[in-house]
C-alpha cells in the first residue's frame, strides 16, 4: 500500500516524545529495523525527551499502536523506512 507523504509525516511525528502514547500501547513497531514487539518491553528512553529507543536496534524510531497507525503491518514499517532512511 502506498501511504501519502502527509500520513507518513504524521506517523513520524509520533516517534519522538512518545512515552505517554507507548504506555497506552499494546504493541509497537520500529521503522528502522522493522521489528514489532510488546510495547511494555521498552526499557531505554532518551533522558530529556522521553523518546523510546528500540529494544532491538537502539534507534528512536518506535511508534505505538495507540496512535492509530498500523504499526503491526510490515508494509507500513517498510514504507516508513524507505521514506526516512
Amino acid at each position: 500500500m502506498n501511504y501519502s507523504i502527509h500520513y507518513l509525516q504524521g506517523a513520524h511525528s509520533r516517534s519522538s516524545k512518545n512515552k505517554p502514547g507507548l504506555t497506552l500501547s499494546k504493541n509497537c513497531g520500529c521503522f528502522y529495523c522493522l521489528k514489532i514487539y510488546d510495547a511494555k518491553q521498552i526499557i531505554n528512553w532518551t533522558e530529556e525527551e522521553e523518546t523510546a529507543l528500540c529494544l532491538y536496534c537502539g534507534v528512536d524510531t518506535v511508534i505505538g499502536d495507540s496512535t492509530g497507525f498500523p504499526v503491526e503491518d510490515p508494509d507500513f514499517l517498510k514504507e516508513m523506512n524507505s521514506r526516512y532512511f
